[in-house]
């Protein structure tokens, strides 16, 4: 669904200097579990993420499993394959809830965007978060257990205290067995901090889901 733009949305254009696109962009909502761009599509536009959370993803070489790569609930969305001159998308983009967006059309060949100092600031401010988050995720899944990767991808990826996700690839993103995953989802329902609901799960005690997370012990092992 699309939209006019409002002084909300103008206001983020200009936070990334983009005020003069205005005309070209348009505002766009998607419901939840709607896959916003799937990897290898021609790609001729980017996003501003307005509000909402939203899964990046790419496919495993089996062409079957999705491996996470970042979740996002703001900033750009199509930033690396601006950056890398890649007319196809990288990777595949799923929202988890509702999600709204601006979508800006770029020409790489003939948009002033490159020279904008505002703009590039921000782009690179933004690569540079998605590294790091990425990174963080290569980590966790080499050092810590099966339970505090869940819990650090409930935490990361639930959006107002709700956490909803396909399970087989949370399972293959956190590196265990769709059996395995169900035992460790109970167990924190059986532990009041989860709980149960029609396609997703309520975080009933976010402090205890962070305690167990692999969060937790990075910041134990590195304050």
């Amino acid at each position: 669904m699309t939209g006019k733009l409002t002084p909300r949305h103008l206001e983020l254009l200009d936070h990334y200097g983009l005020l003069d696109h205005q005309a070209v962009s348009e505002v766009r909502t998607f419901s939840s579990g709607e896959t916003i761009f799937t990897q290898g599509i021609e790609y001729k536009y980017m996003m501003i993420v307005v509000s909402g959370k939203a899964k990046v993803c790419t496919s495993a070489p089996t062409g079957k499993d999705l491996v996470l790569a970042y979740y996002l609930s703001s900033g750009l969305i199509g930033d690396v394959e601006l950056m890398s001159n890649t007319p196809y998308a990288t990777a595949s983009v799923v929202t988890l809830s509702p999600f709204e967006c601006i979508v800006v059309p770029f020409d790489p060949e003939k948009d002033s965007i490159f020279k904008n100092l505002k703009f590039m600031t921000a782009l690179a401010k933004g690569l540079s978060e998605n590294l790091i988050n990425s990174s963080y995720n290569y980590t966790s899944n080499a050092l810590y257990s099966g339970e505090q990767r869940l819990c650090a991808y409930i935490l990361q990826g639930s959006y107002k205290d709700y956490f909803s996700d396909n399970l087989t690839d949370v399972a293959a993103t956190i590196g265990v067995s769709y059996r395995h995953l169900l035992r460790l989802l109970n167990k924190l329902c059986e532990d009041k901090i989860l709980k149960k609901a029609k396609k997703s799960f309520w975080i009933l005690d976010p402090e205890q889901l962070t305690q167990r997370s692999a969060e937790a012990e990075y910041f134990k092992k590195n304050h």
